[in-house]
């Protein structure tokens, strides 16, 4: 999705340029990791942050939005870990925990860091060690190939977590990665994290995304979650609603082997700029991929979903459902594209993107694209855009029912036909619960 464009490098580009150079001693990994952040900052070199002229990033100036070079994030002193501390929910008994403040894997916040059936390791040691597989995946080799602002990660990347789970292994509790930012002064974050399944395993991971504080920010973290054949990994991402200052990409790399089943289920409530970026691909035949997502936006809010699903192999199943909910002045982004390959015959892929407008001045942006090789294939897209139905509203108010409630309800069911796909009933009532507490909010 991506056109190669050169052009005159700006200051801050050029300062990213130089930081890299200055910092690249310094940065942890061996002679292979060392190689493959030079690739990767010479490709962002050359190209550049995206502008909309890059064809993928279209909607999303990210260039225009990094208009200077903030302070990388050092590791956090014992303030700011007490600030995350506050905000972190009791853990339950045998419960596996993950926790990053500003990018860094916080050992003292996180629990059950070594068990008989998950490990976790931080992603420094993993690239100083030279364990040649979790490299291979940290890589994800030539998923989102020519982004540059994956490049930008992949340059800079530190501070994340590896977690494995063993084969076989069938988690009772959700694996929870808590990603804390705490936004008192500018800072830059570049963050990668893993997560793999081993073969036949089975557990719920869920991803949080919390900012305290509404200082500036320049976030770029990318997690890769390796799906080893036959398990089965569902996948909840929520990003809590952050302030006006938050620039941030978030690239998530999934790769799906062999009758593998990856349920992947979001709730974005907004704040500043947010690209969110999909990059999955299957490896072999017969897996289950399923993203969904609920986006709430209101204010000058902009967040951007794109997606690349690539059906590499014959035999699997994709399905993305993504649902917006746009108020006020905010504008929201879609771009889903599924590549089929020449012999990836009998694939069977579906993705639709639904969005209500609230405001005169809220905007919707959707690019749906099939790009499909083989002739044995059962593939569809579809977007729509529109208001809440009359209809429906005038039904709900007959009854009694205030306008603004009526609303409400109408929404709340919107966005949780996305949120549904999640099968955890916990994890789904607490998404459906922010969603309310997100409507509760627009009618005060």
């Amino acid at each position: 999705m991506n056109a190669v464009v050169k052009r005159a490098r700006t200051e801050v580009e050029s300062a990213l340029s130089g930081a890299f150079d200055a910092l690249a001693p310094q940065l942890p990994g061996q002679a292979r990791v060392r190689a493959l952040r030079a690739d990767a900052a010479a490709l962002f070199a050359s190209q550049g942050l995206p502008t909309r002229r890059v064809e993928a990033w279209h909607y999303s100036d990210l260039r225009a939005q990094m208009k200077d070079v903030l302070p990388l994030a050092g590791r956090p002193d014992a303030g700011a870990i007490a600030q995350a501390q506050a905000v972190l929910q009791p853990v339950r008994e045998g419960q596996v925990r993950a926790v990053l403040v500003d990018g860094y894997f916080i050992e003292e916040l996180s629990a059950g860091l070594v068990t008989s059936d998950i490990t976790l390791r931080t992603l420094d040691d993993v690239l100083e060690t030279g364990d040649k597989v979790a490299i291979d995946i940290l890589s994800a080799k030539n998923l989102g190939k020519g982004d540059t602002a994956l490049a930008l990660n992949t340059a800079f990347m530190r501070g994340g977590v590896v977690i494995d789970v063993e084969p076989g292994y069938h988690a009772a509790l959700p694996i929870e990665l808590v990603s804390i930012t705490i936004a008192d002064a500018p800072k830059a974050i570049f963050s990668r994290s893993m997560v793999r399944a081993g073969a036949g395993a089975t557990f719920t991971l869920v991803e949080k995304h919390i900012t305290l504080g509404d200082a500036r920010v320049q976030k770029n973290d990318a997690l890769v979650l390796f799906a080893s054949g036959r398990s089965q990994v569902e996948h909840s991402f929520h990003r809590a609603r952050t302030g006006d200052n938050e620039v941030h990409v978030h690239s998530l790399l999934t790769i799906v082997w062999e009758e593998a089943k990856l349920n992947s289920v979001a709730l974005v409530e907004g704040g500043g700029f947010l690209r969110r970026q999909i990059f999955a691909r299957f490896e072999a035949e017969g897996a289950e991929l399923s993203l969904a997502s609920a986006t709430l936006l209101r204010g000058k809010d902009h967040a951007d979903t794109t997606l690349v699903v690539d059906h590499a192999n014959p035999g699997n199943t994709s399905r993305e459902y993504f649902k917006h909910i746009v108020d006020e002045s905010a504008t929201g982004v879609f771009q889903g594209k599924v590549v089929v390959a020449q012999h990836a015959q009998k694939t069977d892929g579906v993705m639709k993107s639904q969005t209500i407008l609230l405001g005169d001045d809220a905007a919707m942006y959707n690019k749906p694209e099939l790009e499909i090789f083989a002739d044995d294939v059962t593939c569809g897209h579809g977007a729509t855009v529109g208001a809440l139905d009359p209809a429906q509203l005038f039904y709900a108010m007959s009854r009694g029912i205030p306008r603004a409630d009526a609303e409400t309800l109408l929404l709340e069911a919107f966005a949780g036909d996305a949120i549904e796909r999640l099968s955890d009933e916990s994890l789904r009532e607490a998404m459906l619960q922010r969603v309310r507490d997100w409507l509760k909010g627009r009618v005060a």
